[in-house]
C-alpha cells in the first residue's frame, strides 16, 4: 500500500508540475480589473481557449520562420452554463477587426489602443491583452484561460490514439504539411494539426472553412475523450494527462492537477448534444475583404445570452436567407451562422420558458460533439 500509494502521489507531482501558470496575465489583468466586466450568471464559467502559432519551442520551428512573433492561431470562448448542463464554444477569427486596448508588451513597454485584427492582440500583448480585448468586444467576463501550442495539439491527439473525421475531398497541402485522401481517415497529431491549420486549398480558401473544421474536429475529439475507452483505461488515460498538463499554459486558478480536475469533472456528466460549437456572426469587413467583421444586432444577440446564461441552439443546415432565419444582410460568401429561428418547445436546456417570452433560443449554424467530423 505504501509502495502504490508513493507512486501514485509521484504521478500527481508530475502532472500537477506540468502545468505552466500565467503569472504575467495574472498581475495585468488585476492593474484593470475595474474597466472588466461583471460575472452576471451564477456557476456560470467562460474560458477562453487560446491556440499559438508560436514557432519557438521544440519542433514549432517547422511550421514557420517567424520564431520570435507569436499570435493567436485559434481562439474559443467556451461558456458553461450554470449547473454544467451545456457547454458551447464561440470560435473568433483571427482577422476580425477589433478595438486592441493599450497593452503591456513582452518588453515591458506598452502598446498604443489599436483597431487591428484579433491576433495582433496576442502578438503585442499575450493572453492578457486577448482577454481584455475579448471582454471588451463581448462585455462577457473571461474567469480562465489557456493556452496549448502546436506540439502540445500534436501530444493530445497522439495521446488518445488519434482521432477520426470525414474527408470530403483529397487533400494536397504543402504549407500545412498534410496529403490525405477523401473519406474516413484516422489523423495522428501531425496529419490533425494541418487538418485544422489548412485553409487556402480547401473549399474558397477562407478562414470560416478553417474554423468549421476546427469546429468539427473539436466535436470528435471530446468524443474520443469522453469514450470509455479512454478515460477508463489508465494506459491511455496517463498519457493523455500528462500531454494535456505538460502542453498548456493557464491562470493561476487553473494551473494544479486539482483545478483541472474540479473543471472537467463538472463537464463530464454535460451530454455530447449539448456540447456545441459555433462561429461568431461575421462577414466581410466593409474596407477589406481579407477581414472580418461582426454583424450586428446578431452578434450582441449571442453576447447578450450567454452574459445572461441563457441558451443558443445550434444546426446544420439553416437557410440564410429564409424569412424564418430573419437574417437579411448580404452573403459574402465566408458566413457561417443563422440567427433568429426559435423552438417551437418551451422546454430547453433543462428550463421551462412561457409562452411569448423572449427566452427561447434563437439558433446559430454550428454543429454538436454528438455529431462529430463525420456527418
Amino acid at each position: 500500500m505504501v509502495a502504490v500509494g508513493g507512486v501514485g502521489w509521484t504521478v500527481y507531482q508530475k502532472l500537477d508540475g506540468n502545468i505552466t501558470p500565467d503569472e504575467a496575465a495574472a498581475a495585468e489583468l488585476a492593474r484593470f480589473e475595474k474597466e472588466r466586466p461583471t460575472s452576471l450568471a451564477k456557476d456560470a464559467q467562460n474560458i477562453l481557449l487560446i491556440g499559438s502559432d508560436s514557432r519557438a519551442g521544440p519542433g514549432n520551428a517547422r511550421y514557420g520562420r517567424d520564431p520570435g512573433t507569436e499570435r493567436s492561431d485559434t481562439t474559443i470562448l467556451l461558456h458553461l452554463s450554470g449547473g454544467r448542463r451545456s457547454a458551447t464554444a464561440v470560435s473568433f477569427p483571427r482577422d476580425l477587426m477589433v478595438d486592441v486596448p493599450g497593452c503591456r508588451k513582452r518588453d515591458g513597454s506598452r502598446s498604443e489602443p489599436m483597431f487591428a485584427m484579433l491576433n495582433y492582440a496576442f502578438q503585442v500583448g499575450g493572453s492578457a491583452c486577448t482577454i481584455r480585448t475579448v471582454e471588451k468586444l463581448t462585455d462577457i467576463r473571461v474567469d480562465h484561460h489557456m493556452v496549448v501550442d502546436f506540439q502540445g495539439f500534436k501530444r493530445m491527439v497522439d495521446a488518445v490514439g488519434g482521432v477520426e473525421v470525414c474527408v470530403a475531398e483529397p487533400i494536397n497541402d504543402k504549407q500545412a504539411k498534410l496529403r490525405l485522401p477523401a473519406g474516413r481517415v484516422k489523423l495522428n497529431g501531425e496529419q490533425a494539426l494541418g487538418y485544422v491549420r489548412v485553409r487556402k486549398t480547401l473549399g474558397n480558401g477562407s478562414d470560416t472553412g478553417r474554423m468549421d473544421r476546427q469546429q468539427q474536429f473539436l466535436g470528435a475529439l471530446v468524443s474520443k475523450v469522453r469514450s470509455n475507452d479512454v478515460l477508463m483505461n489508465p494506459v491511455k488515460l496517463y498519457p493523455l494527462l500528462d500531454a494535456a498538463t505538460s502542453s498548456l499554459t493557464t491562470d493561476p486558478g487553473l494551473a494544479s492537477l486539482r483545478g483541472l480536475y474540479e473543471l472537467v469533472r463538472g463537464m463530464r456528466d454535460i451530454p455530447t448534444e449539448r456540447v456545441q460549437f459555433l462561429t461568431v456572426p461575421r462577414e466581410s469587413y466593409v474596407n477589406d475583404t481579407n477581414r472580418d467583421q461582426l454583424v450586428e444586432p446578431e452578434a450582441e444577440r449571442l453576447f447578450a445570452r450567454l452574459r445572461r446564461d441563457a441558451p443558443v441552439v445550434v444546426a446544420q443546415d439553416i437557410s440564410r436567407n429564409s424569412p424564418e432565419s430573419g437574417f437579411s444582410h448580404g452573403d459574402s460568401g465566408r458566413s457561417s451562422y443563422d440567427v433568429g429561428r426559435y423552438e417551437g418547445s418551451n422546454w430547453y436546456d433543462g428550463r421551462l420558458y412561457p409562452r411569448g417570452d423572449v427566452s427561447p433560443a434563437p439558433t446559430f449554424r454550428g454543429n454538436t460533439a454528438a455529431e462529430g467530423a463525420c456527418k
